[in-house]
């Protein structure tokens, strides 16, 4: 193939994203967004399944092989809560995503994994378009860990808790 391929950020239904930390460097070298790519992961292997590259800036992958998981590790939806399941930052997506997604790596952490070994991830968010416009914070937390986990996200019409944006589930394994 020839050509110079034009990177862009990511959009989604006319709402563009914020560009974070990583998005405006180009890919590292040796790799071709829309490939299929392998990379080391303890133990066995993962592949990179993504025959298109639309989901590069979105930090997941639309598909992932991964050799024999020996554990698994299933992660209820977490929210932003504190240790007392009290909602924190009420109105704030940004600061809800950012404590989903670190209480998200706390019970990871606590089952001695972290966001490189999550197989997939489900963010359940009750309006999608807020949650879209602070979609950065995600893809900053999964770029320093270089993760690229299949990701679906979900509209819902309520959660659990009076006030909550979005929740986090995740499966990992090892």
């Amino acid at each position: 193939m020839t050509g110079h391929r034009t990177i862009r950020y990511p959009s989604f239904l006319g709402v563009e994203l914020p560009r974070p930390l990583g998005w405006n460097a180009p890919p590292p070298a040796g790799t071709v967004p829309g490939m299929t790519t392998s990379a080391p992961v303890h133990p066995g292997t993962i592949t990179r399944i993504n025959p298109t590259s639309w989901n590069a800036g979105f930090a997941f992958d639309q598909g992932q092989l991964r050799t024999a998981p020996a554990t698994i590790l299933t992660v209820a939806g977490q929210g932003p809560v504190d240790e007392n399941g009290q909602l924190l930052h009420e109105g704030d997506a940004a600061a809800q995503i950012a404590l989903a997604m670190t209480n998200v790596e706390a019970v990871l952490a606590a089952g001695g994994m972290s966001l490189r070994d999550v197989l997939r991830m489900t963010i359940y968010a009750v309006y999608l378009d807020t949650v879209l416009a602070n979609y950065g914070v995600v893809v900053e937390r999964l770029t320093v860990s270089a993760a690229t986990p299949p990701t679906s996200l979900v509209g819902v019409s309520r959660l659990a808790i009076p006030g909550m944006l979005l929740e986090i589930e995740v499966t990992a394994g090892r």
